[in-house]
C-alpha cells in the first residue's frame, strides 16, 4: 500500500505521495527497514489450526504504524520469499506485499493456516509500511465481494459520471472509483478544518482523502464513504516534537502527541531565523498551509 495521506501513513497522518515521507523520502521508516531473507523459517511453524508455534513467538512484533485496508485479488503467492501480489480493485496496478509467521490469515472470518494462502479473487488485506516495503498484518479471504480502503490524493472527479480518480498513498498508479449519488462525504481532522461544511465540491485535484469502498461483481470499486483530510489552501497547526529534520531538503516531520500521528512539513530555512534552533526532538508549533502537495510552513515556534 508508496511512501508519503501513509505513508509516513501516517499513524502517521495520511499524507500525499509527493511528500516522500514513509510512503512518498524523508521520513523515518515505519517499523524500520525490513531486509528480505530467503532463509526464512518454514511455514510449518504455523499449525494447521492457525495457531502460532513457539518458534514464531520469538519473532519481533509486527511493524507499527497506520494500518490501511486494501481490497483486491491475490496472485502469485511465493512462500519462499514470503510475498504475494495483490491486484488492487479499481485499478490496473499490482502491489507486492510481504508476509511471514506474524501475518494472520482468515477465510470468511475463521483463522486458518498460512499454508492455505493461495491465489483468490476476493481478499481484504490489512497492511502497514515496514521500511519501504508493504507488510500484511492480516489477510481476509472472502467468499463475497470485499470491502477496502483507499488513502491518497484526488486526481480528478467527474460529478456527471460519479467517477473519482485517486492517486493512492501506497501505490504510484491511480485507481478509479464510482461515487454514487448520496455517498457520505465529510471533513475529518482539526476543528478549524472539519467544522466547515463538506461535499462533492471538496473533491478537487490535490485534495487528500480516505475512501471506504466495496467491489462489485466486475471488480470495480464503489465508494460508500469519503473522508476529506485536507483541501488545497486549507490551514493546519501542528504542535509536537520534531521526529525528523533535514535542513538541506527543507523538510521536517512533526509528531503530535494528542493523536500520535506524524505530519510532514516543508519550509524555507532562510525565511525562519529560528531554523538554527531546530533539532530532532525539539517541541515546536508549526502553522502551515496545504498547497495540494505539501504542508508548507508559514510560522515556526520552538517551545
Amino acid at each position: 500500500m508508496v511512501r508519503f495521506f501513509a505513508a509516513i501513513t501516517l499513524t502517521m497522518a495520511l499524507v500525499p505521495p509527493s511528500f516522500a515521507v514513509a510512503t512518498q523520502a524523508g521520513t523515518p521508516p515505519a517499523g524500520g527497514t525490513r531486509e528480505q531473507n530467503t532463509n526464512v523459517q518454514p511455514i510449518s511453524t504455523i499449525s494447521t489450526s492457525g495457531n502460532v508455534s513457539g518458534e514464531t513467538a520469538a519473532l519481533p512484533p509486527a511493524p507499527a504504524g497506520r494500518k490501511t485496508v486494501i481490497g483486491g485479488a491475490i496472485r502469485d503467492v511465493d512462500p519462499v520469499r514470503d510475498q504475494f501480489t495483490l491486484k488492487v480493485f479499481g485499478g490496473k496496478q499490482q502491489m507486492k506485499i510481504l508476509f511471514d509467521e506474524r501475518t494472520a490469515l482468515y477465510r470468511d472470518g475463521k483463522r486458518v493456516s498460512l499454508r492455505d494462502l493461495q491465489a483468490d479473487k476476493h481478499a481484504s488485506v490489512e497492511t502497514v509500511l515496514d521500511g519501504t516495503n508493504v507488510f500484511a498484518r492480516s489477510i481476509h479471504i472472502l467468499s463475497h465481494a470485499p470491502e477496502g480502503e483507499c488513502q491518497g490524493q484526488v486526481v480528478s472527479y467527474d460529478a456527471g459520471s460519479g467517477e473519482l480518480t485517486v492517486n493512492p498513498v501506497l501505490s504510484g498508479e491511480p485507481i478509479k472509483l464510482r461515487v454514487p449519488a448520496g455517498t457520505p462525504i465529510h471533513r475529518e481532522g482539526q476543528n478549524g478544518f472539519s467544522s466547515a461544511g463538506s461535499g462533492a465540491r471538496d473533491l478537487v485535484n490535490g485534495t487528500l482523502i480516505s475512501v471506504k469502498f466495496t467491489s462489485n461483481s466486475n471488480g470495480r470499486g464503489i465508494a460508500n464513504q469519503i473522508a476529506v483530510l485536507a483541501t488545497p489552501g486549507s490551514e493546519f497547526v501542528f504542535i509536537g516534537d520534531i521526529a525528523f529534520l533535514d535542513l538541506h531538503a527543507n523538510r521536517m516531520v512533526v509528531t503530535d502527541p494528542k493523536d500520535g500521528k506524524s505530519y510532514p512539513v516543508v519550509f524555507d530555512p532562510s525565511r525562519f531565523p529560528i531554523s538554527e534552533k531546530l533539532h530532532q526532538d525539539a517541541h515546536v508549533k508549526v502553522t502551515t498551509t496545504f498547497d495540494g502537495k505539501n504542508y508548507v510552513a508559514n510560522e515556526i515556534t520552538v517551545n
